[in-house]
């Protein structure tokens, strides 16, 4: 039985787990890390140093994995993929708040990335809890919230898919996503719009959109609801898609970066209206 302990890091989201090592992935660890993730929507792990076989054991130990179409694969690892920053790169990637796959029907569910080789200062990673966005609304936003919808694409991505070699036509139209989620699993409330990938709400027009999104962005990005994780050699990070954001920093200009990251597959995401009492009254 290995000694994990759990850290909560400042902000409204985010645990450090120390003690153990993912290598050695019994019923208990998974346990423990499924547990934290849950509660604090994003667990960093240091001094992991996985390979890519414990990776890919570790992401199958928590669902099934899903191949991301935009990202340079790891040789003979093709469910893994590469987020890497060259020292000549424009563009970084991740480098703005979002939601992975959201543009996806059944979105992503945990992403886990892997520290391979860090710049000597900066890319340290953010994340927001998308929970704790939800209750600073006033209970009568929450409430009309709970009762829309918002459409996703990746087709925003387009703009910057030649600067990182990717095929512009790739990308696709998109789908229709709750404003307001029940997670699957604890069944917590959470905020579900993200700048990169939600174009505007069901029944609205982009313009109409544009203004609530605005203030959605402001407000679910404010820096009282983020955590911040600072990458050492060999930390993994995992974090809930439902229940945070996260962005990049690319304050590291003229280094190199690369991360290995599995995504694991998610449902089909439940809107909050059912219980809508609960969204007014704020609990």
């Amino acid at each position: 039985m290995q000694n994990w302990t759990l850290t909560k890091l400042a902000g409204h989201c985010g645990a450090r787990l120390s003690g153990g090592s993912l290598q050695e992935l019994d019923a208990q660890t998974l346990d423990v890390v499924t547990g934290a993730l849950f509660e604090h929507g994003v667990i960093c792990l240091p001094d992991q140093h996985l390979t890519p076989e414990a990776h890919t054991h570790l992401a199958r130990a928590l669902g099934d994995i899903v191949i991301n179409r935009f990202f340079t694969p790891v040789p003979d690892h093709p469910h893994i993929a590469e987020v890497r920053t060259k020292p000549d790169q424009g563009v970084v990637i991740g480098g703005t708040w979002h939601t992975d796959h959201s543009y996806d029907a059944e979105p992503a569910a945990i992403s886990i990335l892997s520290a391979r080789e860090l710049p000597p200062f900066g890319g340290d990673t953010h994340f927001a809890s998308q929970s704790a966005a939800l209750q600073v609304l006033s209970p009568g936003l929450r409430e009309m919230l709970g009762a829309m919808w918002a459409w996703h694409s990746d087709a925003s991505f387009a703009g910057s898919a030649l600067e990182m070699n990717q095929d512009p036509d790739a990308y696709h139209g998109g789908v229709r996503q709750p404003v307001v989620i029940r997670h699957p699993v604890t069944g917590a409330a959470a905020l579900y719009v993200n700048g990169d990938f939600t174009t505007h709400f069901d029944g609205w027009s982009v313009a109409d959109s544009a203004p609530l999104l605005a203030h959605l962005y402001a407000v679910c990005t404010q820096p009282i609801l983020t955590c911040r994780v600072a990458w050492r050699p060999g930390m993994v990070v995992l974090w809930d898609n439902r229940l945070v954001q996260h962005y990049a920093t690319a304050d590291y200009a003229g280094h190199a970066r690369l991360m290995h990251r599995i995504t694991v597959a998610g449902s089909t995401l439940a809107p909050w209206a059912e219980d809508i009492s609960v969204l007014r009254g704020g609990k």
